[in-house]
């Protein structure tokens, strides 16, 4: 697919965020944008934003609950009559903890957003883009954290995005050999520290899965720029709309992943492929950042 224009794009979690950057860009493209989000508040103050930019509305969505994504669907269609684009994008994470002291609301609400989230917008939609016939594309929004090397102290939300890479996976073999006229993408959000709301995401974790216990207070993005710079380091802080526009021109050069730095990526997976053919922790503890 290369131009996006008239095409309906569908992006959940796209409130704030990488999603409120896709919404933006894809707007740009002459795209028709319908956001999903579970903040009623955020995705308000983004559709007025907005307003004026390109034809634009808004569906209140837990990803968690298939009937929630199922009603999306319906709507879409009822307003649009086609899905072309597809981001599964909505995504919360849990503090660290070692795997032992996590909890098993944790668990269920992480794996409930990121794993089911992406399942539940992949069965809602999938079969309605199929039966239209017309050429399409999903993206599924991953992490390097999981997807490439896991962060030893973020087993919940590494081990969720481990799960979407190899959906992902599966679902762009699938779609190829069913012979269908749609495509698949792994986004692998990166460039650089990410300024979005994952690092707050607490802010929509239901009451009923609450963590059973106290936790240390999760680092913001100065926490990790006071640690760089106590270390002598700089981070980079990736701007949200240029990485929305390297997605949307993945999209164009049919990418299965898209990634900024790929290569960085590959020789990261080769050096674990051989400590896992030497029968050892693939993980390089030498590379664990320290906050």
């Amino acid at each position: 697919m290369q131009d996006f224009a008239g095409k309906v794009a569908v992006v959940t979690g796209g409130a704030s965020g990488i999603g409120r950057s896709l919404v933006k860009e894809l707007l740009a493209t002459g795209a028709k944008v319908v956001i999903a989000d579970v903040e009623q508040a955020a995705l308000d103050r983004v559709l007025g934003e907005f307003a004026g930019a390109g034809e634009l509305s808004g569906v209140v969505t837990d990803v968690s609950s298939p009937a929630s994504c199922e009603a999306l669907a319906e709507q879409v269609y009822a307003s649009h009559g086609a899905c072309h684009l597809l981001f599964n994008n909505a995504g919360v994470a849990a503090p660290s903890a070692n795997v032992w002291e996590t909890t098993a609301n944790d668990w269920t609400w992480v794996h409930g957003v990121n794993v089911h989230g992406v399942m539940n917008g992949i069965r809602a939609f999938v079969p309605r883009m199929i039966a239209g016939g017309e050429e399409g594309h999903i993206v599924n929004t991953s992490s390097g954290d999981g997807g490439v090397s896991p962060l030893p102290y973020q087993s919940v939300y590494a081990s969720s995005k481990a799960a979407v890479s190899c959906i992902t996976e599966c679902l762009g073999a699938q779609l190829q050999t069913e012979g269908t006229r749609l495509g698949a993408s792994i986004f692998y959000p990166s460039g650089g520290l990410l300024d979005t709301g994952i690092w707050t995401t607490d802010r929509n974790r239901p009451r009923e899965l609450a963590r059973e216990k106290p936790y240390d207070p999760v680092p913001t993005v100065q926490d990790f720029k006071v640690a760089a710079e106590a270390a002598g380091m700089t981070l980079e802080i990736q701007d949200l709309d240029e990485l929305a526009r390297y997605c949307l021109q993945g999209i164009r050069e049919q990418r299965f992943i898209i990634m900024i730095g790929l290569e960085d990526a590959a020789a990261t997976l080769r050096d674990r492929a051989e400590r896992i053919a030497r029968a050892e922790l693939p993980i390089n503890l030498a590379e664990v950042p320290q906050l």
